[in-house]
């Protein structure tokens, strides 16, 4: 399965039926004299998309924002929660993580694995209900994860080895780790959309040596 064929890579981020209006976004995004970074593909609702695995491109004036369709500012935001500056990161992130629309999923699921501990709050507190049965976002990140298994594998393997990096002096267990919290939420989702228990590869112990 191949991404559509468009002319700019930051519109394959996306199914092929949001092509116009991720082109209409890209039109406002200031030119950047380096490419989008480390892109990797995911599925989403069948689709094979191609993120950027980081963004270079500074952020457009709020005029030219403005000009965009509300959907078109979503999809704005979910590029922009790739940027290289975490504080960027987290600003869009903020105006897309409610949403459970497929295309904005894999957006914060990649956030999961990374590093900032500010946005991992900021996904868990928002995402707390995702344990809950038939709502929304239960039923689009669990559908995310089975589409997705060998991504989700490598997400929680990430998860553990920034926590074993960064953050033991302030979480010495990896039980209070948030990033863990939404490990537990995400496969929650996954095993009851798959019908039957998602493999947990998150530590039980306390110790956890040999990630980084």
């Amino acid at each position: 399965m191949q991404p559509p064929d468009r002319s700019d890579p930051l519109t394959m981020a996306f199914p092929a039926e949001l092509a116009g209006d991720a082109e209409a976004v890209v039109s406002v995004m200031p030119v950047s004299r380096l490419l989008p970074a480390a892109p990797f593909s995911v599925v989403v609702e069948g689709q094979q998309v191609l993120l950027p695995g980081r963004l270079y491109n500074d952020e457009p004036p709020p005029d030219a924002v403005a000009s965009l369709s509300s959907r078109q500012r979503q999809l704005l935001h979910c590029l922009y929660s790739r940027h290289c500056d975490g504080v960027v990161r987290q600003r869009h992130l903020e105006k897309v993580v409610g949403s459970t629309d497929p295309w904005v999923v894999p957006f914060v699921v990649q956030l999961v694995g990374e590093y900032v501990l500010e946005i991992l709050i900021v996904i868990c507190d928002e995402l707390r209900d995702l344990a809950a049965p038939g709502t929304c976002g239960h039923l689009a990140y669990g559908q995310f994860i089975v589409d997705n298994p060998a991504y989700f594998a490598r997400t929680q393997r990430r998860v553990v080895s920034y926590w074993s990096c960064y953050y033991r002096g302030t979480y010495a267990s990896f039980r209070g780790y948030p990033g863990r919290t939404l490990l537990d939420l995400l496969r929650s989702a996954a095993s009851d959309r798959a019908g039957h228990p998602w493999p947990n590869l998150a530590p039980a112990a306390t110790r956890v040596d040999g990630y980084c």
